[in-house]
């Protein structure tokens, strides 16, 4: 079994050059926070600082989401932004191509240094324009973390330091179990609630999803109480428990095939009885978990491009393109574990 930290993600927005500098000392620290040793955090603090680059040169609307790997050991330094796209991408991941007279290691830098790399470039008009790229850096011995199909997104409202939202997601055998947490209100209290009900998820994440929530239900009597949405994912087929607005979808390159919201209630103060939905998963579907600081309507008619899009570039296309900004914003994509060699 392998769990996630319940640290929120750093956001650096890279509206100006000075925010370079800005993204190379967060992936630092947070690297560092992550128990990364020897010379990883510099490494992180060169990669944050070459997508930096690269969407201060070329991009409009480009954002750096710095935080723990979803599953396992390590950092993760997302890069969001809304276009142009990028033409020749392959060209670009080369080191010494250029299109702007610099010497042209940018993303041939990126994909060296990290354990794994991915990107995806939209072009065109509307929402298939724009870019999305995820590094993840891992202690040695710890490849495997990196190449797990989950990504998540975790944003307190800006300029408030504590994040009234959690999230965290566990292999335990064949199955993998993700939760979405969300604290009633913002701030410090709400920040307590999610982080108690990760708590009591964290203890066995394997239990039956109706008993985890009302573990969660019992611990959480004396806070403001929460949201919670859980769910589990199989070879072949996906369960949800939930109560209050965490809303769960599956994807598949044809569209959405599945979408629940939880049980009226709250977690802590009023809950019903908990029910578990079982749905198919068909191959290659995502799974996606959401608090309402996501705007549920891209949902409605999502574009090609963001349908293909692996987990981890999916959680950051959704967070930088639907985020509600007056609340707290959290989205978890995950498909069933697979074994990595």
């Amino acid at each position: 079994m392998t769990r996630t930290t319940a640290v929120p993600t750093a956001q650096v927005r890279i509206d100006h050059h000075s925010a370079v500098h800005l993204a190379a000392e967060t992936a630092r620290r947070m690297a560092r926070t992550c128990g990364l040793p020897g010379a990883l955090p510099d490494q992180a603090a060169v990669i944050a600082s070459e997508l930096a680059t690269n969407l201060d040169k070329h991009a409009s609307d480009g954002t750096l989401y710095i935080q723990p790997v979803p599953l396992g050991e390590g950092v993760e330094i997302l890069a969001a932004d809304r276009g142009p796209g990028m033409a020749e991408l392959e060209r670009c991941l080369s080191d010494g191509y250029t299109t702007s007279g610099t010497l042209g290691v940018g993303l041939g830098a990126v994909s060296r240094l990290a354990t794994h790399f991915l990107i995806r470039t939209g072009t065109g008009r509307g929402a298939e324009v724009g870019t999305w790229a995820c590094a993840r850096l891992t202690p040695p011995g710890e490849r495997s973390a990196a190449l797990q199909g989950v990504g998540s997104v975790c944003l307190a409202i800006e300029g408030e330091e504590d994040c009234g939202d959690a999230c965290a997601v566990a292999d335990t055998g064949d199955t993998r179990t993700a939760a979405v947490l969300d604290g009633l209100g913002h701030g410090t209290q709400a920040a307590e609630a999610a982080g108690l009900a990760l708590r009591i998820f964290h203890a066995d994440p394997g239990r039956p999803l109706g008993e985890l929530l009302t573990g969660m239900h019992r611990a959480l009597r004396h806070t403001r109480g929460a949201a919670a949405g859980l769910m589990r994912l199989h070879a072949d087929h996906a369960e949800y428990c939930g109560i209050g607005n965490v809303r769960v979808l599956t994807l598949t390159h044809q569209g959405v095939q599945s979408r629940l919201t939880g049980q009226p209630g709250v977690v802590g103060w009023s809950m019903p009885a908990p029910h578990v939905h079982r749905f198919p998963l068909p191959p290659g579907a995502t799974g996606v978990l959401q608090s309402d600081g996501i705007d549920a309507g891209w949902a409605r008619s999502p574009s090609p491009s963001l349908l293909r899009l692996p987990p981890p570039l999916l959680s950051a296309a959704l967070a930088h393109g639907h985020r509600r900004s007056r609340d707290d914003g959290t989205v978890l994509t995950a498909r069933p574990p697979q074994r990595h060699p």
